[in-house]
């Protein structure tokens, strides 16, 4: 990055009093008291506001919980640096990674970064990452090493650009990363460690986890859905034709299910250029000028 640029980090917080003081210390240490840090206060029921105001940066409150994903949109349209870094408010990202993160930037738009072997998560966390990464690699052609991470470096332009597209949830990084690999942006992983969260996870793993794969099955749809479709399809007219061939030495006869099956793939296949289309144009609507997406 250039060394003129102006950095802003957004920290999305919701009842994190504990932990929060203590990250705008550790980011203000790194960074220095020139950098905005602006923490949305995500409808806390404690004295997160207060204890962030006390520590120095800029808050932007919910009146009530709005969801992660819609408090990084807030944060997002708050930050006015050049750069944007993104991190949790539990204390699980070390400010002192940072650096590490911004000297990426450049040849880089995104640089996110990833949790290794060593980050102290938890095992059930580290199976269903490892699955979200194999299933985001699939899709991009790209490999993922951390789809759900929530501490990242972007050019604020580009941020901005993308906010119309982020859900309201947890999942707004799975859809951050995709969307811009989609969109031909340049995006890298730098590898860290994560601590030990302070306080209790929000996330729920049963309840949570559905909601991740449903997640999971939208991205796929809205980003590349022909990686999705074309193998549904391929498997539908293929099992047909097999089944036709069978009948036909078996029976003499071309049967109803041969047709039906036959006829599925066909459909799945025309739905699958309409929905490459449909997602083309959501993608190439990242390419307008940003206050075209402010209403």
């Amino acid at each position: 990055m250039n060394s003129e640029q102006t950095i802003s980090v957004v920290i999305p917080a919701m009842n994190e009093e504990k932990g929060i003081g203590k990250v705008i210390k550790g980011v203000r240490d790194v960074l220095g008291g020139s950098c905005e840090i602006v923490v949305v206060n995500d409808g806390s029921k404690d004295s997160t506001e207060k204890v962030a105001r006390e520590a120095g940066a800029t808050v932007v409150s919910h009146p009530y919980n709005l969801g992660n994903g819609a408090a990084v949109k807030s944060g997002l349209r708050a930050a006015t640096g050049d750069i944007i870094v993104l991190m949790d408010a539990d204390g699980q990202h070390k400010p002192e990674d940072i650096p590490r993160l911004l000297e990426q930037l450049g040849p880089y738009d995104m640089v996110i970064g990833a949790r290794t072997r060593e980050s102290e998560t938890s095992v059930h966390r580290d199976i269903a990452n490892s699955i979200y990464n194999r299933f985001a690699s699939y899709l991009t052609k790209k490999d993922i090493l951390d789809l759900t991470s929530g501490f990242r470096a972007i050019k604020g332009e580009i941020a901005k650009r993308f906010i119309y597209l982020l859900p309201n949830t947890f999942s707004y990084p799975s859809t951050l990363t995709l969307s811009l690999i989609r969109s031909g942006h340049n995006v890298t992983f730098v590898p860290i460690v994560a601590r030990k969260r302070e306080g209790k996870s929000k996330i729920k793993l049963l309840k949570d986890g559905v909601r991740f794969f449903m997640i999971m099955l939208k991205i796929a749809t809205l980003f590349s859905p022909s990686r999705v479709f074309l193998p549904v399809s391929a498997a539908f007219f293929t099992a047909g034709i097999g089944y036709y061939i069978y009948t036909f030495i078996t029976m003499h006869r071309f049967t109803n299910m041969s047709a039906l099956l036959i006829g599925n793939g066909v459909i799945i296949f025309m739905m699958t250029l309409i929905a490459e289309q449909i997602a083309q144009l959501r993608l190439d609507r990242t390419e307008e000028p940003e206050h075209k997406h402010k209403h």
